[in-house]
């Protein structure tokens, strides 16, 4: 069992929690995930780990509550336990030799974002964050963006807060100011992802995405997290998360991931039902 030792909603839909795991926290790196179940008879997800603290033994998990099973989770509280946590799972970012990058994230996609940025801070490199948003209600990490960023842009869609406009924007602004960058790391929905790597291949940067399909058992076998990279099938699982950016099929990989709406719309509204009947 995984003692919920920190909870904190950190948007109306975006929650944080910090997890007594002290083996996992010792071997865990930027990019690399975990996969657990809430309960007993919790279905099994996959979370990329958001921080880590090898000193205090604990994993930082930042989750959207989309469906039944986030939900769930969302009704544990500090002091009770996940009944599964398993990892670190997946290959760590690859961080070595880069001196200056750029570093996107889009809605929750920046709690994967920030240990990458984290951690090349503390590397030594130059780090440009560029942040988006829809709104202002939904702005997270940003204190934690800044200390960790020699720059840093906010953009929201609707100029709530920040700029107005999309990462993509700000991100071909700092090219042509002149920053030369060794790569971008992009992380968030399939959309921003694709057109931020139109946009660098048009200047000729390499970028790096982190790809979330949908995962069952996270050691390969099941193919449920199959990718097209560069022509070949490879799993998100085992092979990433993180894929040279110009090489992904991002088309197929949004039309996989819009099979399961309906069904994922579904959980959802049983589970609401399910809460509503236990609170009566």
């Amino acid at each position: 069992m995984y003692k919920i030792v920190k909870k904190k909603s950190l948007n109306p839909t975006v929650s944080l929690m910090e997890i007594e795991a002290p083996l996992i926290a010792k071997k865990a790196e930027p990019g690399q995930f975990i996969i657990f179940r809430a309960k007993e008879d919790s279905e099994r997800i996959p979370l990329t780990i958001a921080d880590f603290d090898r000193e205090r033994g604990t994993v930082t998990i930042i989750y959207q509550i989309v469906g039944g099973s986030t939900m769930e989770l969302d009704t544990l509280n500090e002091g009770d336990c996940l009944h599964d946590f398993a990892g670190p799972l997946g290959r760590p970012g690859e961080t070595d030799g880069l001196k200056k990058v750029a570093v996107i994230g889009g809605g929750v996609g920046c709690a994967i974002a920030y240990p990458i940025a984290k951690k090349l801070s503390s590397l030594g490199c130059e780090v440009h964050s560029v942040v988006g948003f829809r709104n202002k209600d939904l702005v997270i990490l940003e204190d934690e963006f800044r200390a960790v960023s020699s720059e840093l842009r906010m953009m929201t869609d609707d100029g709530s807060y920040g700029t107005k406009g999309l990462v993509t924007d700000a991100l071909e602004q700092l090219i042509k100011e002149g920053n030369e960058y060794d790569e971008v790391i992009a992380i968030g929905p399939l959309i921003m992802m694709k057109f931020v790597c139109l946009l660098t291949k048009k200047y000729g940067i390499k970028t790096i995405v982190s790809m979330n399909p949908i995962m069952i058992d996270g050691t390969g076998m099941c193919g449920g997290c199959r990718l097209t990279v560069g022509g070949e099938t490879k799993f998100a699982c085992v092979d990433g998360p993180d894929f040279d950016g110009h090489l992904v099929d991002f088309d197929e990989a949004m039309h996989r991931s819009a099979m399961y709406r309906e069904f994922e719309t579904h959980a959802r509204e049983e589970a609401c039902n399910l809460f509503r009947q236990e609170e009566q």
